[in-house]
């Protein structure tokens, strides 16, 4: 089936509008709140002036080394978050937000499963393709296999998307069987899914640009520095739990174009 991007976007938008208090709690409490929290007790470091780029990226990779144990528990928060926003979306159940949440968890060792396979898996053929290639001892031949393994890695993410929604909605609890459903119900639509997707990021990450400028170089001026940073760890958590929910909304819309609607399927059954 043919992917109508302006359509899921449209049933995304009507369907956060329809839902937008329930919606908002749950972003709330599993994007938004983990997100400022990682913001203000892990902030990160300014790389200093003359740093080397060797220097600048040992500081990077210390920096989310120490994050490492606030991270674990923020992936699986927000792991929950998006089956419990998925669940709240879904057309099928209409559950409440508790209900939702439960759903969610039902779900969650199976998405985790998923994703823990997905990233296994791109590790794996990612290393034996750069191990491969580095054999030849060219710069520009292990520099094209850096950039194959990352086409590679979009690819098979773009695929396997709709396997959240695959466990969330369908109640499919087979790891390997939620990823190859959403594989399925991907075919010949990647590219649209890249194009929709890439837009999505990029018109928030220039609304995360405009915000930033609006709010935080007034507050730099005008406040503390432990209030400036408190009033851009502020914007930057409400604009990706906007994002967050706005992405599952997406996802939930293609899913249900691609998949069909449950309710829809069942009114014309008894029609």
């Amino acid at each position: 089936m043919k992917l109508d991007t302006n359509r899921a976007w449209k049933d995304a938008s009507r369907n956060v509008g329809r839902n937008r208090d329930a919606l908002l709690a749950v972003a709330g409490v599993f994007f938004l709140l983990p997100q400022l929290a990682l913001a203000l007790f892990y902030p990160q470091p300014e790389p200093a002036v003359g740093m080397s780029e060797r220097q600048i990226m040992e500081l990077a990779q210390s920096y989310y080394l120490s994050t490492l144990p606030a991270m674990i528990p923020l992936v699986i928060c927000q792991a929950l978050g998006t089956l419990g926003l998925l669940s709240l979306l879904s057309h099928a159940t209409r559950p409440t937000v508790g209900g939702a949440l439960r759903l969610g968890l039902s779900a969650l060792p199976t998405y985790l499963g998923a994703q823990i396979l997905l990233g296994l898996g791109l590790a794996v053929v990612g290393t034996l393709i750069i191990s491969v290639l580095a054999l030849s001892g060219v710069m520009a031949v292990a520099v094209a296999g850096l950039l194959l393994v990352a086409l590679l890695a979009i690819a098979v993410t773009l695929r396997v998307s709709l396997s959240a929604a695959v466990v969330a909605i369908e109640g499919e609890r087979n790891p390997v069987r939620a990823l190859r459903r959403s594989w399925l119900l991907t075919a010949g639509n990647a590219w649209r899914l890249l194009a929709f997707y890439a837009l999505f990021i990029v018109a928030f990450l220039v609304i995360l640009m405009i915000a930033s400028l609006v709010v935080n170089i007034p507050l730099a001026l005008v406040a503390s520095g432990w209030v400036a940073e408190l009033g851009a760890a502020l914007v930057s958590a409400v604009l990706s739990a906007l994002f967050a929910m706005y992405l599952v909304a997406v996802i939930e819309a293609v899913h249900r174009q691609l998949a069909g609607d449950p309710v829809e399927a069942e009114r014309r059954t008894f029609e």
